[in-house]
């Protein structure tokens, strides 16, 4: 196994068991980090994670297969997991249905993109009215990301 191969995998095992200073640690200094949520780069990776990932709350990761293959000096990794947990803004149960491609070179992770529906996130987080009848619109999106923002300062 290569040092590529080898903190994705770190990465996923961190993931499965909700280790966020794990996951941070993964990253390298100018990495990127994408999904409906969050923009990030560099260290506000690592944040988010540890933000995400404390001890002590309801939150529950599952991890399926991983898949990993090489592209020249890159190793790339497909994956997916769900995310169960209670939602803080608003005490709803969250069951996230997610797809991972994750780019590691150097031993580093250097580029890192969850999926999800948006929409059946904010239907199950926010309600069926904010976000059942209005969770597709730009506004909602907003509104959460927003939200995300300030929780990372």
């Amino acid at each position: 196994m290569d040092a590529d191969e080898a903190v994705i995998r770190r990465f996923w095992d961190a993931l499965s068991q909700g280790d966020g200073a794990t996951m941070a640690d993964c990253y390298a200094p100018d990495a990127s980090f994408e999904d409906a949520v969050f923009t990030l780069r560099g260290h506000d990776i690592g944040k988010m994670w540890r933000t995400l990932m404390p001890g002590g709350t309801d939150l529950k990761v599952v991890t399926s297969a991983l898949a990993l293959e090489r592209d020249g000096d890159t190793c790339i990794a497909h994956g997916q997991w769900e995310a169960h947990y209670t939602f803080r803004a608003t005490g709803r149960h969250v069951r996230n249905h997610i797809t991972t491609t994750i780019r590691a070179r150097d031993g580093a992770i250097v580029e890192h993109s969850d999926d999800f529906a948006f929409w059946r996130w904010a239907r199950q987080a926010l309600g069926p009215v904010t976000g059942g009848l209005l969770g597709w619109t730009p506004l909602v999106r907003q509104r959460v990301r927003a939200q995300a923002r300030r929780m990372l300062r």
